[in-house]
């Protein structure tokens, strides 16, 4: 099962925004039955929402100073749940996004992080690097410097001996090849 691969943290935020959806319907039944919550959460809000609604229309069309009446109970009760089951998704909905935002954020610092270990690692391993480089050049400093003429006599000295050496060895060849012919 490759869990890297599929984001699971999507598909959960995915669910719970489904979930809220039914959790909304329920929130807006029960504003419907309950006496406090139509009193005090459904009422108010739509009260205000129709009054500014009302407020908005009237100014655009051009009336100024009109009364505006407030909405029977009843109908502030649906709209108070409408706007309540409404918020319940929002909220829901935004919650997601602001975890998503901070999942995202906290990835996003984890690999800069990385990075900057990286960054450091490699910095440590240039200095490394560049202490060895000079340990180097004063040790190549340090020693002797040979001439390119003194590097060549002595190769020619080398060669000279590996030639002497083979002169030495062809030499006593025919003696020791003519000395094995006369014993036969």
């Amino acid at each position: 099962m490759v869990v890297g691969a599929f984001p699971m943290a999507k598909l959960l935020y995915l669910g719970i925004r489904q979930v809220s959806k039914p959790l909304a319907n329920r929130i807006k039944e029960a504003a419907r039955r309950s006496e406090f919550f139509k009193t005090y959460v459904c009422l108010p809000p739509a009260q205000l929402y129709h009054w500014v609604e009302m407020r908005t229309k009237m100014r655009i069309m051009g009336f100024r100073g009109t009364a505006i009446k407030p909405l029977n109970e009843e109908a502030a009760a649906e709209l108070g749940a409408e706007l309540l089951g409404e918020a319940t998704i929002f909220i829901v909905g935004g919650g997601c996004l602001v975890l998503e935002y901070w999942r995202h954020q906290t990835q996003q610092r984890h690999k800069e992080e990385e990075q900057r270990a990286a960054w450091d690692a490699m910095q440590d391993e240039v200095g490394r690097l560049a202490l060895a480089l000079e340990a180097l050049q004063a040790q190549v400093q340090a020693a002797p410097p040979l001439s390119a003429l003194e590097e060549l006599r002595k190769q020619i000295q080398e060669v000279r001996a590996q030639l002497c050496a083979r002169e030495g060895d062809a030499r006593s060849l025919p003696k020791a090849v003519s000395a094995s012919v006369s014993e036969k």
